[in-house]
Order: structure tokens, then C-alpha cells, then sequence
């Protein structure tokens, strides 16, 4: 049986996703993976979602269990014989609490940083507004969007279900290590994105690689209802 290191929920998941230069991301590749892409493009994620209801080795964690998270990532594959494994990497993660992203590092070897946000989530028969912020440089960026309420199955072969349907992290430990990780969640549901608004300093959050987008529109922005997660304790290195 596998050991569940850390399960939570996540909820009201936004996706920004930019088409990039696969030339951008080759620097941020773990060793014994290559790039993943929709329709011959790259892509990179921002991404804004609710962490809830959080426990690390099946012990609750109250007081720090629920906090929004922002992201930027992007999508890669492994192949080891017939077997594809299609999963993500992370530029950087970011929380409101600094023991979260000191354990994160510490456990994960990632790269979160801790600093101040906030959501508003509000919810009518017939639609959801979702907001996220985060506040770098004493000036607070979002994520927003509004959405019908009403979940709807992700189509095959669409771009909803390559960004959502990417179930392994990556970690690149040095120019020659890499480490592998296995999250689980059942294929999620999405919501209809009627409208969506994003002020980002990409350049403070993630450095100046990711400047070009601090000028670009997304290709897409998606919503997914999420659902439980879990992440395996055992990582693989190679």
C-alpha cells in the first residue's frame, strides 16, 4: 500500500495558460524529462487555487490546513519504455505561511515562498466568481474569473484535459538529479469561464525569463471544481 504523505483538498482551481519559446522553459527541465505539448505548443500555467482541509500523514493540521496557493508551471513528460508519465514543474509555489513553505522546501526540495494573500469566492445559483490575490512589492495582484455554476465533463483531446491531466511533479534536485512524485485525484470536473481579469508582476514573482508575459494574454483561462488529493510520501530519484 501506498503511503499517503499529504492529502487536502483542492478546490475552484484557474488556469492561465501562455503559449512560451520551448527555449524558455530548457533551463527549468529536471534532468530525464522532456517538454509535453498541446497541439505543438509549450505552455505555462498561472495558476490559483484553495488548499483545504489539509493533513500530512493522516494527521489534520488546523491552524495552517486552509490557504490559497498561486503557481506557475509548466508540463512535461517522462517516458520509460511504453509508459508515459505526463506531469508538471514548478517555477514557484507561493503561500501565506512561512512554516508551510519552510516545510515544502524542506521536504520537497521546491521553491515556495511565503508571503501575504487573500480569496473571494462567491457563489450564486447560476455563477461563480472566483478571486485570488497575493501581495509582492506592497502592491497586490489577482487572479479572477466568473464562471456558470454548472460542472460540466472535460471533452477528450481538449486543452482542459492536458492541463488538468498531468499526475506526476518533477523536482530538479541539481544539473543531474531529479526526483519523482505521484498525485492522485479522480478527472475533474470544469466550469464554463464567462469572463476573467489578471494583474501579475510576473518578473518580481518568477524573474525576468518570465517578463514576456507581464504583456501577454493567456491562450486560455480554465476552472475545474476539484476534488480530494493526495500526494505519495515515496519519491523516486534518477
Amino acid at each position: 500500500m501506498t503511503e499517503t504523505f499529504l492529502s487536502a483538498r483542492w478546490e475552484n482551481l484557474i488556469m492561465a495558460n501562455y503559449e512560451v519559446n520551448p527555449n524558455l522553459l530548457k533551463p527549468y527541465l529536471p534532468k530525464g524529462v522532456e517538454l509535453d505539448f498541446f497541439e505543438n505548443k509549450a505552455y505555462v500555467s498561472l495558476v490559483g487555487f484553495m488548499f483545504k482541509q489539509t493533513s500530512l500523514f493522516h494527521i489534520p493540521i488546523p491552524l495552517l490546513g486552509t490557504f490559497e496557493e498561486i503557481n506557475l508551471r509548466f508540463y512535461v513528460k517522462r517516458v520509460e519504455g511504453n509508459n508515459i508519465k505526463r506531469g508538471v514543474v514548478f517555477i514557484n509555489e507561493t503561500v501565506p505561511y512561512k512554516l508551510v513553505a519552510w516545510l515544502a522546501n524542506k521536504l520537497y526540495k521546491e521553491h515556495y515562498i511565503a508571503i501575504p494573500t487573500k480569496n473571494k469566492i462567491v457563489s450564486s445559483a447560476i455563477s461563480k466568481n472566483i478571486k485570488y490575490e497575493w501581495k509582492i512589492n506592497n502592491k497586490w495582484n489577482h487572479i479572477a474569473v466568473n464562471t456558470d455554476n454548472e460542472n460540466e465533463q472535460m471533452l477528450s483531446n481538449s486543452v482542459e484535459e492536458f492541463i488538468f491531466e498531468h499526475y506526476y511533479g518533477y523536482t530538479k534536485i541539481s544539473s543531474q538529479v531529479s526526483q519523482e512524485y505521484k498525485v492522485n485525484h479522480p478527472r475533474w470536473e470544469v466550469n464554463k469561464v464567462n469572463d476573467y481579469s489578471i494583474e501579475c508582476d510576473f518578473t518580481s514573482m518568477y524573474g525576468n525569463d518570465f517578463a514576456i508575459l507581464n504583456k501577454q494574454k493567456p491562450n486560455s483561462v480554465i476552472v475545474a471544481e476539484g476534488s480530494l488529493v493526495t500526494v505519495n510520501w515515496k519519491r523516486t530519484q534518477f
